[in-house]
């Protein structure tokens, strides 16, 4: 059996006809779906592209395919394409395919839509919430408070509607977008590291206290969403205190001049390096490594892997109190989003304190250890199997809770 899912994230297609994504899901990802699927169908929007991007790794491959829907950019951009997309969206699907939709998403929503106009059924992954994603501070613009109820309320009802829905955190999600009371629902991360992906042990504390601090932060400059203006403005609170910082960002997007023209505004130029997008793998941890203190101060959140992945190893850190940040981190070390005097608060009592750093290392790779790729596999498979068990039985009106 086939098994169709939606993707938000932007693609792009060398003239070779491969797939690519910077800092997105790849084909290691997709293959999952292989251990109970024949065959996986990504749906998402493709850009052509003359070569392959910087630091891109493959989508498709050996037994993964894309199936490119319009690119647009943006709400106008989406409503001028609508009837295109929409129309790429439901040719996608075949009578007989299983289909799992990433949520929140806009292609995913036009997916449900048809799904249920055709009475076929859908499992959702919801690896986000589009209430924190459009609120204040996080997106700028004029249509804000309206995106983030009407978002909101269409992920709760697809909740409702959906055969089955695997949620990326242990609680957050499924407090603000309940499954309906026929609905399976579970808990399963997506992201899951492999045995390289780990360090053998926990850092020692740091004997050298003089020297600067390396701070490492990593995510996507296309929005705000990570919150890297606000610790750009914490890096000079920082430096008004004489606490010795750099932070290296990984990710790149179209805010990174804005964001290195606010760094020399407040003085913090010279204590921010943007390294750009990295390939996944060796050299992010590589970064990871070199660094002595994660910080992750989203705004919003699902699970994020790369606060896993520097757990992974070994890294202390501090992160927003949002999304699924506070099921992997204690509450000494998290920090309200948007505000960059308590984030230079808690990055200055973690960096002055070599004892506690070191026991954050150890609680962190501990907690990691939850995601390794032998421990989810097993839970993954069985949602799998129930989304491919519930297309084969469609008029079952139920199927065992979980």
């Amino acid at each position: 059996m086939r098994v169709i899912v939606t993707m938000e994230a932007r693609l792009l297609r060398t003239p070779d006809g491969r797939v690519w994504t910077r800092g997105g899901p790849d084909h290691t990802t997709w293959s999952r779906y292989l251990s109970v699927f024949d065959e996986v169908r990504i749906v998402a929007r493709v850009q052509p592209t003359d070569g392959k991007p910087v630091g891109a790794s493959a989508v498709d491959g050996p037994g993964v395919h894309v199936w490119a829907v319009p690119y647009y950019v943006g709400p106008g951009q989406y409503v001028s394409r609508r009837t295109e997309v929409r129309r790429a969206v439901g040719a996608a699907i075949g009578p007989h395919d299983a289909c799992i939709l990433r949520v929140p998403s806009q292609i995913g929503t036009l997916m449900a839509q048809e799904l249920r106009r055709r009475r076929q059924p859908y499992a959702l992954e919801v690896i986000g919430d589009p209430w924190e994603v459009f609120a204040p501070g996080v997106v700028r613009h004029p249509l804000r408070p309206f995106f983030r109820r009407r978002f909101a309320r269409q992920l709760a009802g697809q909740c409702r509607h959906a055969a089955a829905v695997s949620y990326v955190t242990a609680r957050s999600l499924q407090a603000r977008y309940p499954a309906g009371p026929t609905t399976v629902s579970m808990s399963c991360s997506d992201v899951d590291l492999p045995a390289e992906a780990f360090v053998a042990g926990p850092r020692p504390a740091a004997a050298d206290l003089t020297r600067t601090c390396r701070l490492v932060s990593v995510g996507s400059l296309d929005q705000l969403y990570k919150g890297v203006d606000v610790l750009v403005d914490a890096l000079a609170v920082l430096a008004d205190r004489s606490v010795d910082v750099h932070l290296r960002h990984v990710g790149d997007g179209r805010f990174r001049s804005r964001l290195e023209e606010r760094a020399a505004r407040c003085g913090a130029r010279q204590r921010v390096t943007f390294v750009g997008t990295l390939p996944p793998g060796d050299a992010v941890r590589a970064e990871f490594d070199r660094a002595d203190l994660l910080v992750m101060p989203s705004r919003t959140e699902g699970m994020p892997r790369a606060l896993v992945e520097g757990m992974a190893r070994g890294l202390p850190a501090i992160g927003s109190a949002v999304g699924g940040i506070p099921e992997v981190l204690p509450a000494a070390d998290l920090v309200p989003p948007g505000d960059p005097t308590t984030l230079a608060d808690a990055i200055q009592r973690m960096v002055t304190a070599p004892d506690r750093m070191a026991a954050a290392s150890a609680r962190n790779l501990e907690t990691a250890r939850t995601f390794a790729a032998e421990r989810l596999a097993a839970r993954r498979d069985r949602f799998y199997t129930l989304v491919r068990d519930a297309r084969r039985r469609p008029d079952e009106a139920r199927m065992e809770r979980l």
